[in-house]
């Protein structure tokens, strides 16, 4: 079992591997509210959400004409493995290579704390205050936006 201090190291990889990620290839998360939590990660390039009206292959055509590449970023709950597989097959479709890799890597990382991208800032900001023995201190919305 991983301490808080280990556990926030390989979540700050992770992210450093998503933000290199997204210098290439879109990251695709299902609303607004996680295109904001990546945004409070630092995570700002490239970053797609799907609720727009549009079916998933025609969003994942539209993708196809600018990207060989995507990383499907949905929540790890019932909703979001259905759309993560709906993802894959549609980028299958449109010849587009599906990354569920780094979805994957949070997913072990954050266990059963959290089940979606929008909670990820406060996750990280607790696992801070353990890894410090600091208490609790909050994150600005506004501060970290770009």
């Amino acid at each position: 079992m991983l301490t808080p201090t280990e556990r926030l190291e390989e979540l700050e990889n992770v992210l450093a591997e998503l933000e290199h990620l997204s210098e290439t290839s879109p990251i695709v998360v299902e609303g607004t509210k996680d295109v904001d939590a990546l945004k409070r990660l630092g995570i700002t390039k490239n970053v797609r959400h799907l609720n727009r009206g549009e079916s998933v292959f025609n969003f994942c055509e539209g993708l196809s004409r600018r990207s060989r590449t995507l990383v499907i970023l949905t929540d790890w709950d019932r909703k979001g493995g259905m759309l993560a597989r709906m993802l894959k097959e549609a980028c299958h479709a449109n010849e587009i290579e599906a990354d569920l890799r780094v979805r994957t890597k949070l997913v072990i990382l954050s266990k059963k704390e959290v089940k979606d991208i929008e909670s990820l800032p406060t996750f990280i900001e607790r696992l801070r205050s353990l890894a410090s023995g600091q208490p609790r201190r909050k994150i600005s919305i506004e501060a970290k936006r770009i």
